[in-house]
C-alpha cells in the first residue's frame, strides 16, 4: 500500500531516528536519511545500501529544502526540539508536505501549536508534535479512555517504567527545558500550565497487575499536559513517574541504553495507565511494552502511514488523539504493545 513512498527522517542517525528508519523500511517506505552530520549519515547509510543520505542543518533553509525534496512526509527525530522543530516544520510547510516529531519538551510542543496552527490549517496539510512515548501515547490513551465523553474532571497518565536510561539526546533535551523554565517545575491544573518551585510528592499508585502498588513521583510533568487539553476539556492534566526510572534519569552516571535483542531494543519494559474521572464515574486505558525509545518508531510511522492514506480527522497542528481515531490506531500497535481498555 505505500509502494515507494520516501519520508524524509530529520535525525536518522540518532537513537531514535534509527529505530524510525527500520520501521520505515519494514513498513514498505524508502527513508530518506538528514541530519547535521554527514559522516554520521554516511556510517548509517553503509548499513542501510542504497539509502539517500542529505545533511542539513536548521540554519540552512536550502539545505532543508535540497533534504524534503521528493519526500512525502517528513519525520523530526533531532533535539532538541527547541530548537529544531520550527525549522523543520518551516521546510514542511513550503515543501506542501506533513510533519510528525518525537519532541518530549514540553515547552518545544506548545511553540509548534502556538506558532503553526494557523498556517498548517490554511495550507490543508497536519502537523503532528509529541508523536512518541511522551505525548503521544498517553494522549492516545487518554482519548481512548474518554470514548463518549465531551469532558472529564481529571485524566491520570501513571508511567510504570522499570528502569530508564536515558540516551545524549534525552539529555541535551531535559537542559533545554530546564533552562527555559529557570530551573522551575511545570503542572497542568485548573485548566492551565502552573511554574513553581514546590517539591514533587511521592505516592503509591495502583498499577494493574502483575506491577502492583508502586511509589511514584507525583507531577513529573510530561508532554501529555500539551497534548491533552489540546483538544479535551479537561483541567487537571497529572503525570507521574516509577520512583526508580526517575531515580534512574536523575543519575548522572546511568548509561545509555543497550540493546538486548535483535531489534535493537533494550530490556526496558513499561506499563502506562491512565485513567479519567468525571464525577463519581472512572475510565481506564492501559498500554505495555518494551523500551520507550523503540515504541516511539511505531507511533511515528503509524501516523505518516495514516496522515497519507488520508485517515485523519483534523487538519492543522494536532495532536494523536485529536488527528487520528485513538482505539483503532491503539489496536493498530499490536506487534509492539499490548493495549487494554476499560470502561
Amino acid at each position: 500500500m505505500n509502494g515507494t513512498k520516501a519520508i524524509a527522517v530529520f535525525g536518522a542517525y540518532g537513537h531514535t531516528g534509527r529505530f524510525v528508519v527500520a520501521e520505515l523500511l519494514d513498513r514498505g517506505f524508502v527513508p530518506l536519511l538528514s541530519g547535521r552530520d554527514p559522516e554520521k549519515l554516511e556510517a548509517l547509510a553503509a548499513s542501510r545500501p542504497g539509502l539517500a543520505v542529505r545533511p542539513a542543518t536548521v540554519d540552512d533553509p536550502a539545505s532543508l529544502d535540497r533534504a524534503l525534496a521528493g519526500a512525502a512526509a517528513v519525520i523530526n527525530c533531532a533535539g532538541p526540539f527547541a530548537v529544531t522543530a520550527a525549522p523543520v516544520v518551516e521546510a514542511a510547510l513550503r515543501a506542501g508536505i506533513p510533519y510528525v516529531d518525537v519532541a518530549a519538551e514540553i515547552e518545544a510542543n506548545l511553540d509548534t501549536f502556538t506558532h503553526f496552527a494557523d498556517r498548517a490549517r490554511a495550507a490543508g496539510t497536519v502537523v503532528v508534535p509529541a508523536m512518541a512515548f511522551f505525548g503521544g501515547l498517553g494522549d492516545l490513551l487518554v482519548t481512548a479512555a474518554m470514548g463518549d465523553w465531551t469532558a472529564a474532571d481529571e485524566a491520570h497518565v501513571a508511567y510504570g517504567l522499570s528502569s530508564w536510561h536515558p540516551t545524549a539526546g534525552t539529555r541535551t533535551a531535559g537542559a533545554v527545558s530546564g533552562e527555559r523554565r529557570e530551573g522551575r517545575r511545570v503542572r497542568y491544573s485548573q485548566g492551565r500550565l502552573e511554574y513553581h518551585d514546590d517539591a514533587l510528592p511521592t505516592l503509591k499508585w495502583p498499577f494493574p497487575e502483575p506491577l502492583g502498588a508502586r511509589e511514584v513521583i507525583g507531577e513529573f510533568t510530561m508532554a501529555d499536559v500539551v497534548t491533552v487539553p489540546s483538544h479535551l476539556a479537561v483541567p487537571e492534566v497529572r503525570t507521574y513517574m516509577a520512583v526508580e526510572a526517575a531515580g534512574d534519569l536523575a543519575a548522572p552516571d546511568t548509561p545509555a541504553p543497550t540493546a538486548v535483542d535483535e531489534r535493537g531494543r533494550s530490556g526496558q519494559t513499561f506499563l502506562v495507565d491512565v485513567v479519567v474521572r468525571s464525577g463519581d464515574a472512572e475510565r481506564r486505558a492501559v498500554a505495555r511494552g518494551q523500551d520507550i525509545y523503540a515504541v516511539t518508531a511505531p507511533l511515528a510511522v503509524e501516523a505518516v502511514h495514516r496522515i497519507l492514506t488520508g485517515r485523519v480527522r483534523a487538519l492543522g497542528v494536532a495532536s494523536a488523539g485529536a488527528v487520528f481515531d485513538a482505539p483503532d490506531f491503539l489496536g493498530a500497535l499490536s506487534a509492539h504493545l499490548a493495549f487494554e481498555l476499560h470502561r
